[in-house]
């Protein structure tokens, strides 16, 4: 009987276990954050939050509605059922008390999304031309610079940026192959390879300065992108997520850019939005990019397109 409570245990800990593995770190740690907020207002208004019930979540959701967008609101639900799903407690988040109150918030507040600004040509070349003139050690300023026009001209996620390794590239000669093992839309690993060609402008060129990079880093294996400790030495240790977002403020500051409404995404976005502005079609834009389904890149194909195809083009006045 013992061993059959003892396997039971075992089981019901891998199958809790398998339920965490499913969802990236970084996913795993924003439901923490956001259910910690749910958790505060149960407290302060004398709910229970673990196990809780579709009324205590409607109220909840009400609450946050004064100062959160409805793609927030409904980012804490899917938190809030799924820590629920981990410690083994069912939530149904698909309850009318939810759902309706969801809706009846939307309609009263629209769901227009507000992305941060993609970061296009005009900022990426002032960005670089900003990061020569410095007056800072070259090998600094050729990491920052490596990084962006690396993150611009592959369209890279930050957190796909930053876990570049050595082992990773492959120079042929059009450019760089470049192999993502595993992504936010490829959790299972199947990987994808990125090809980034030679720019005929040199000083822009991902590829060029790439090489130049790896050449004066002398970095051999392991992490392309990595911290420097004090005196500008480069340690082992792989860059954050957190630093890409700051080196690119930091540089939109410094090339007199207001930075505030820009972001880590704003390299990603970029190189979708001047793609589709210079004629590429949703599926290579895709094959870079990595997005699974086309409703973000047709996002950036209309905003590309505003005023190329505006009907007021025809009209002579």
């Amino acid at each position: 009987m013992n061993d059959i409570v003892t396997n039971l245990k075992k089981l019901h800990e891998n199958t809790l276990d398998n339920l965490r593995n499913s969802k990236a770190g970084n996913t795993l740690r924003a439901y923490k954050s956001d259910f910690r907020d749910f958790g505060s207002f149960c407290t302060k208004h004398g709910f229970n939050s673990m196990p809780t019930d579709p009324r205590t979540v409607s109220l909840y959701l009400t609450n946050l509605s004064e100062n959160c967008k409805v793609s927030t609101l409904r980012r804490r639900l899917v938190a809030i059922g799924m820590v629920h799903k981990l410690k083994g407690h069912y939530l149904d988040t698909k309850h009318p008390a939810i759902i309706e109150n969801l809706m009846g918030i939307k309609r009263k507040k629209g769901s227009i999304q507000t992305g941060k600004k993609p970061i296009l040509i005009n900022h990426l070349k002032q960005i670089i031309n900003v990061i020569d003139d410095q007056k800072i050690d070259d090998i600094k300023k050729l990491r920052n610079k490596t990084l962006i026009l690396i993150g611009f001209g592959g369209g890279f996620r930050r957190t796909e940026l930053i876990s570049i390794d050595h082992e990773d590239l492959d120079f042929v000669e059009e450019g760089v192959k470049i192999t993502l093992r595993k992504s936010k839309t490829d959790q299972f690993g199947e990987g994808l390879v990125k090809g980034l060609p030679y720019f005929a402008n040199e000083k822009y060129c991902p590829v060029k300065s790439l090489k130049m990079w790896l050449k004066l880093s002398k970095i051999k294996t392991g992490p392309i992108f990595r911290r420097f400790s004090k005196g500008s030495k480069l340690t082992k240790h792989r860059l954050t997520d957190q630093t890409v977002v700051l080196i690119i403020k930091d540089c939109l500051s410094l090339a007199g850019i207001e930075n505030k409404n820009f972001s880590g995404h704003s390299l990603r976005s970029g190189f979708a939005t001047v793609a589709a502005e210079y004629g590429a079609d949703e599926r290579s834009i895709m094959a870079m990019t990595g997005h699974k389904t086309t409703q973000m890149v047709r996002r950036y194909i209309r905003e590309s397109n505003i005023f190329k195809n505006n009907a007021l083009n025809k009209i002579k006045i």
